[in-house]
This record gives C-alpha cells, sequence and structure tokens, in this order.
C-alpha cells in the first residue's frame, strides 16, 4: 500500500504571519528613509554657513519680489528695479534701526530710575508688608545673586569671547545673504529653470511647477508674515505708549521681529513687555499690557491670518509646532524662523509633485496676484 505523500515544508517567508511581513518590510523602508534624512542633515550642518544664508536670501527674494515685477511690468530695467528696490529697503531698515537705537539710548536711563524705585517699593513691601522678612535676609539674597555672577564671570566672559570670534562667520553670512538676494531677484526663475535640467525629462516640466508651487506659497508666507508682525508691533507700541511705558517703540520693535517666528516669537517678546510694564508701572498696568498682547494674538489668529494667509499656505497647527520646536531643536533659533516657511515650500511642492494635473493643482495653490510666467521666467501677461 503506498504511503501518503507528505505535506512540503512551508518556506521561510510563509512560515511568518502576515502581519510580520507588512511590519518588516515598512521598518527597512522607514529606516532608509531615516537614513537618508538623517544623512542630508548632517550634510547641512557642515555647510550652515551657506545654507541659512541663502535660506534667508530666498525668505528676502520673497518679500521684495513683487515690487522688482511691478517696476518692470512698467517698463523699468530689471536691474534697476532691483536696485531700486534693495537701496529702499536698506534705507528703510536703517532709519528705523537708527530711531529705535536713539530712543533706546534715550529713554533707558529713565527705565533704570523706574526699575530702581520698583526694585525699592518691593523690599519695603518685603520688609513691611505680610512677609515680615528683615532687611538682612533681602541683602544676603541681593549678596547671593551678585556672587553667583561672580563666579560665573569666567563663563559669561569666555561666551563673549566665544561670540565675538564669529563676528567674520556673520559678516560673511551677510554678505552671502547680499549677493544671493541680488541674483535670486534679478534672475531666480531662470536658476530654478536652470537647476530642474538636472531631473530626467520626462518629470522635469512638473518638477518646475512644483518650484514655481512652493515658491508662490513662500512669497504668500513671508507677505502674511509681514503685515502680521507690522499689526502686531502697531498695535502694542501704541497701547504701550498711551499707557506710558518706557521703551515703548524698541518693545513694539522686538514684537515685530519675534512675530516672524510663529506662535513662539510673539509670546516671548510680549512676555518681555509685560515685564518692563510691571517693573516700571505696576501690577494694574501689567495685566493690561497682558490683557492688550492677548487681544491683538486673537485678533492676529482669527482675522488676520485666515485674510492675508491664504488656503495656499495654511497649514494644521500641530504641523506649525512641531516645526518651530523640531527647527528649534535642530538649529536654534534659526531652526525656529526658517522651519514653517520650509514647511509650506514643501507642502505646495509635493502637492503639485504628486497631483494628477499639476497645472490645475498649481492654479489653485497659486496665491500670487500678480503676473503668470512663462516657462523662461519671462513676463506673459496679468491676471485679470
Amino acid at each position: 500500500m503506498a504511503s501518503s505523500p507528505q505535506p512540503r515544508t512551508a518556506p521561510d517567508d510563509q512560515a511568518v504571519s502576515p502581519l510580520v511581513r507588512k511590519m518588516a518590510a515598512w521598518a527597512w523602508r522607514l529606516l532608509i528613509l531615516l537614513a537618508a534624512l538623517v544623512a542630508v542633515l548632517w550634510v547641512v550642518a557642515k555647510v550652515e554657513v551657506i545654507v541659512v544664508p541663502v535660506a534667508l536670501a530666498t525668505m528676502l527674494a520673497a518679500l521684495l519680489i513683487p515690487l522688482v515685477d511691478w517696476l518692470d511690468r512698467r517698463g523699468a530695467p530689471r536691474g534697476g528695479a532691483v536696485a531700486l528696490v534693495l537701496l529702499s529697503s536698506f534705507a528703510i531698515l536703517g532709519g528705523i534701526l537708527t530711531f529705535v537705537v536713539s530712543q533706546f539710548i534715550t529713554g533707558l536711563p529713565g527705565l533704570v530710575e523706574q526699575v530702581t524705585h520698583s526694585i525699592d517699593s518691593l523690599q519695603t513691601w518685603l520688609v513691611e508688608g505680610p512677609a515680615h522678612l528683615s532687611r538682612e535676609q533681602i541683602e544676603h539674597a541681593g549678596d547671593s545673586a551678585v556672587q553667583a555672577l561672580r563666579d560665573n564671570q569666567e563663563k559669561l566672559t569666555s561666551g563673549a569671547l566665544s561670540t565675538a570670534s564669529t563676528l567674520t562667520e556673520i559678516v560673511t553670512g551677510a554678505l552671502l545673504v547680499f549677493f544671493t538676494v541680488i541674483f535670486f531677484l534679478h534672475g531666480g526663475r531662470n536658476i530654478w529653470d536652470f537647476v530642474a535640467k538636472i531631473f530626467p525629462v520626462t518629470v522635469r516640466d512638473r518638477v518646475t511647477d512644483a518650484g514655481r508651487a512652493g515658491f508662490h506659497s513662500l512669497i504668500g508666507y513671508v507677505r502674511a508674515t509681514f503685515v502680521v508682525a507690522l499689526v502686531d508691533a502697531v498695535g502694542i507700541g501704541t497701547g504701550l505708549a498711551i499707557m506710558g511705558v518706557p521703551l515703548a517703540l524698541p518693545l513694539a520693535s522686538l514684537v515685530f521681529l519675534g512675530a516672524f517666528i510663529p506662535l513662539v516669537g510673539a509670546v516671548v517678546t510680549g512676555f518681555l513687555a509685560v515685564i518692563v510694564a510691571l517693573l516700571t508701572k505696576g501690577v494694574v498696568y501689567a495685566l493690561i499690557t497682558l490683557g492688550l498682547i492677548v487681544a491683538v494674538q486673537q485678533l492676529e489668529a482669527h482675522i488676520l491670518q485666515p485674510l492675508v494667509m491664504g488656503r495656499a499656505v495654511s497649514l494644521h497647527p500641530l504641523a506649525v509646532v512641531l516645526g518651530i520646536a523640531g527647527g528649534g531643536v535642530l538649529a536654534g533659533i534659526v531652526g525656529a524662523l526658517l522651519a514653517v516657511p520650509a514647511i509650506a515650500f514643501v507642502n505646495s511642492a509635493l502637492r503639485v509633485l504628486l497631483a494628477d494635473d499639476p497645472a490645475a493643482e498649481e492654479a489653485k495653490q497659486s496665491i500670487d496676484e500678480g503676473p503668470q510666467f512663462s516657462a523662461r521666467g519671462d513676463v506673459v501677461e496679468d491676471k485679470e
């Protein structure tokens, strides 16, 4: 009698649960992507002196290029338009900085006097108020603070020296930003068309459209952030000036600069304004200042952001928070500043790259109400 055939042994991959096989397939692919991301970040960190100025120059170009294009459409030579816009921008920025510094120098003695008076009043309250502390305890606390500063004087000095040693890198970065902005404003579109040539012909047009869509989002982001920062600075600065808080204009300038770091910057600079109001004018004015900052932030969040940011650069708040946190961990303040515009650029570019109809997706995302450009970067016609 013939024996029944024995069942064949299952291959190794068939012996593993399908769920485990799928998880393993996802795992090694994710590990490869993670390794690629780490490699990119490592390269960026090595050439940070180049990457950061170019990124800042790209943001400045996104802010100024609508003005250059406007002059170009009205017959001005492209180079002359670039020179006029840059010189005007430097003149305005220099005038604002000069005015702010002069106001700071003028108001600093009064601020010191008011802070000193507040400290004296606080000491009197600690001695005569409910705390009933002795003057010896207060003086001991002050001496301890001074001694702590003296003990860490060497560290502070070495930190200042290390900061001074980076002066050359700062100057080099500033010059690189300046020249990069010039070339981006003059022929940035042609530069991108040249870069896109490294991609295969079959996807070159799609990559060009994706870069254009990403830069349109960057224009919208920078323009909206500038408007929001200006409104924040004007609103908070006016309130501080009406209340008579010292250094209202320098504080408003800090609010303007801090607003370029979404969520975090405005909160930090607003908190500084509250501290100054508390030290110089008391608790009531500090609470009023806090209420003013909250009101301006609500105006920004519910009216300005939806109105001027547009659909093309709308990002989920979680993406903004995680982007700022990740950028801050990787590159400090500069990383927090560049994280959100980078996410906005990549978001719009990927949507065009992955869309079935890139042209339709780009048209839907476009937020630039200026001219349309051909593949060579020439002005075709104005949008109607």
